[in-house]
Formats: C-alpha cells, sequence, structure tokens
C-alpha cells in the first residue's frame, strides 16, 4: 500500500505540530509495511527530492504566500504525476491552496483529509473560500477528526458527521533522541530550581501574554522554548512587566528539548483560543511523565490533558487561575507527580504512534476495498 500526504510544510523546513504529526503517522505506518511519501512546499531553491527518516519528501518551490496560504505552481504536475503511483491520497486540512489542487488535477484515487483545525484567524477570508472548503470536504472518502472534543464543537465537522471518524494522534518515543548526560547536567546547572516549560511556535494563539502576566509578581521560573511571529512583541510585555524568571531560549536541537521537558516540573500550555486544536506538545509532556497547565477552549486540549487527573485545566485568557495553578502545583508535589505519572499512563494508553498507525491502516484499507 502507498500513500501520499499532502500539506503545505513538512521536515526539515519546518518543525510545527501538524508537521510533527504527519511524520509520525510516516513512520509509524512504515512499521505495518505501508509506504508513505510526502508532497510539500518549500522555500528552497535546490534539493527539491529527499529522503528524510527512511521515505521520500518531494518539494515544490513556493512562489507567493497570501494570508498564511502557500501557492506553488509546479505543485499541480507534481500532485498529479505522484498519484498516478498512490493507492491513496492523505491531505491534511486547512489548507486552501490544497482544495484548489485537488480539483485542479482532478485525483481519483481514495482520498482521506485529517481535519487539524478549523479556520479561525480569517473570518473575512474565510466566507469567500467557505464553498470552495465545503465542495473539498464533500468530495473526499473519508474526514478524520482528531478528538471526540473537537468533533463535537466544530460548525464545520457538524454538516460531515456522517462521513467523518476520530483518530487522535499518536507519538512514538523512539524517535526521539537521547540527551547526554553532560547536556542534562548543564541545563540543571541553569535552572536549578523547580521551573515550569512551555514548548512550541510563538504565535498568537499560543496565550504566552497571558503566562507572562500569571508569573508577574512571582518566583515561579518559566522556561520558553520556541520562537515565532510574536516574539519581539512578548519580550517587550516581559521587560515591562520587569520580569527576571522568565527565560527566553528560542529555537533549539531536539536534543535540548527533550533533556529540558525531562528537566522541568510540569508544563505550562496557555493556548487561549480555538486554532490551537490539540496541542502535540501536551502530548510530549504526558509522554515524559509530566503533569500539566491548559486552558478551557472546547477543542482536544482538554481531550489530552484531563482536569485533575493529568493536570489542571483553567479558564482561558485568565492569569490569575494561571498562576493559581502553576503554585497549586509547586505547593503539593506528590499531587503534581502522581498526575504526571497518569499522563504517561494515559499516553501509553491512549497517544501512542502504533495504535495511530494501526488505526489510519484500517482506514486506508477500507476505503481501497470500498473503492474496488
Amino acid at each position: 500500500m502507498k500513500i501520499l500526504h499532502f500539506y503545505r510544510t513538512y521536515y526539515p523546513d519546518s518543525f510545527g505540530g501538524v508537521e510533527q504529526v504527519i511524520r509520525q503517522m510516516v513512520t509509524g505506518s512504515a512499521r505495518l509495511g505501508i509506504q508513505a511519501e510526502v508532497l510539500t512546499l518549500t522555500r528552497e531553491k535546490h534539493e527539491l527530492e529527499l529522503e528524510f527518516e527512511g521515505h521520500a519528501v518531494h518539494r515544490v518551490p513556493l512562489n507567493i504566500e497570501i494570508a498564511s496560504t502557500g501557492f506553488s505552481w509546479s505543485a499541480f504536475s507534481r500532485l498529479k504525476q505522484l498519484a498516478k503511483t498512490a493507492d491513496v491520497i492523505h491531505y491534511h486540512f486547512p489548507w486552501p491552496f490544497m482544495d484548489i489542487a485537488h480539483f485542479a488535477c482532478q485525483i481519483k484515487k481514495p482520498s482521506v483529509v485529517t481535519y487539524h483545525s478549523d479556520i479561525v484567524r480569517q473570518k473575512h477570508l474565510f466566507k469567500l473560500y467557505q464553498p470552495l472548503q465545503n465542495q473539498f470536504l464533500n468530495s473526499v472518502d473519508k474526514i478524520v477528526a482528531t478528538s471526540p472534543n473537537y468533533l463535537a464543537t466544530s460548525a464545520t465537522l457538524a454538516r460531515y458527521r456522517e462521513k467523518t471518524e476520530v483518530i487522535t494522534y499518536g507519538l512514538d518515543a523512539a524517535i526521539y533522541p537521547t540527551p547526554s548526560r553532560n547536556l542534562l547536567d548543564q541545563w540543571q546547572a541553569r535552572f536549578p530550581a523547580p521551573f515550569f516549560l512551555f514548548v512550541g511556535m510563538l504565535r498568537y494563539y499560543k496565550g504566552l501574554h497571558v503566562l507572562l502576566e500569571a508569573v508577574a509578581g512571582t518566583q515561579i521560573p518559566v522556561v520558553i522554548l520556541g520562537d515565532g511571529p510574536v516574539e519581539a512583541e512578548l519580550k517587550r510585555q516581559a521587560q515591562s512587566l520587569g520580569l527576571q524568571n522568565v527565560h527566553f531560549l528560542g529555537a533549539l536541537p531536539e536534543e535540548d528539548k527533550v533533556a529540558l521537558m525531562q528537566l522541568c516540573y510540569g508544563l505550562a500550555f496557555p493556548s487561549h483560543l480555538r486554532s490551537e486544536a490539540f496541542g502535540i506538545t501536551l502530548l510530549e509532556a504526558a509522554m515524559f511523565g509530566k503533569p500539566m497547565i491548559s486552558c478551557e477552549i472546547g477543542t482536544g486540549t482538554s481531550y489530552v490533558n484531563v482536569h485533575q487527573q493529568t493536570g489542571l485545566v483553567v479558564p482561558a485568557s485568565d492569569p490569575q487561575a494561571f498562576r493559581q495553578a502553576m503554585q497549586y502545583l509547586l505547593e503539593n508535589p506528590a499531587q503534581a507527580q502522581q498526575m504526571g505519572k497518569q499522563a504517561a499512563q494515559r499516553y501509553a494508553e491512549c497517544f501512542t504512534a502504533e495504535r495511530m498507525a494501526r488505526s489510519y491502516q484500517t482506514l486506508y484499507q477500507q476505503l481501497l476495498t470500498k473503492r474496488a
């Protein structure tokens, strides 16, 4: 069985949450004998054909970007060419150019779309795009929601309940690097006190401005790993609040991320808008047995982090509530440790890459059988 994944960004150009999910899908399905490849856009001009962790990554040049939507004229011919030898086309939503390419290339192969998120921010442009979106979602064979929470709260998915099923994200701990003892010691020396860790792109919906307000006037150490569009704005806010206990590390290699995840006291995940559909970082924290603090935003974040079981869930955009949650975990280390253990157990039961890959294998086979 051969699967072609199509998404706007992928490794090694970008390391976001959806890219990580596709990576886990591809590597997990490979263990089941499924050959998977990825077609994606790139700003690079050379080395368009790559092999990443044993699978082919086909890159086409990005020509223009409008409202965070990348367009590539050469993607049309490449998609049509690669689709000929694929058994199933696996799309990753949202990406309006993908919808256009699907129809322009007259894709007739069995198709599945993983619905990662509603379109939240571009409300005015969404009204223009919505007819194309609906036509695209009508045309694919199957839609996959990433959590029961998201399926229950998405107005768009409500239109397609009969053709939608839930397959949650999964991670494979084996593909994460093991940090050296020397690296662990270096980070431990830099942050000796119990600290909360944030990992991710610094984007508008991540709620980091709320986190900074939450720790203002406290001594709670917070380490922020990642970069992104609002980094400068957040640093200005931290300076204006006089925060000496918040440390911006920028983007770092995977080994450093794992080291900090192992060393942290807990994960701070203050995303406050529905653009945060799931939270891969929450899964990573659960995998490493860390208690989590997240916000109730009606998406998959509260499916991963179960209140009072794997961590604490607080109201969105509420600095005082987030501060109280951090203080509670610090003042109750035994309970925090127990939450971390329960998070690891929930990861093992619900969120492994093997479980995700087997669910998709079953879905692919169903589509092929139905088409036959």
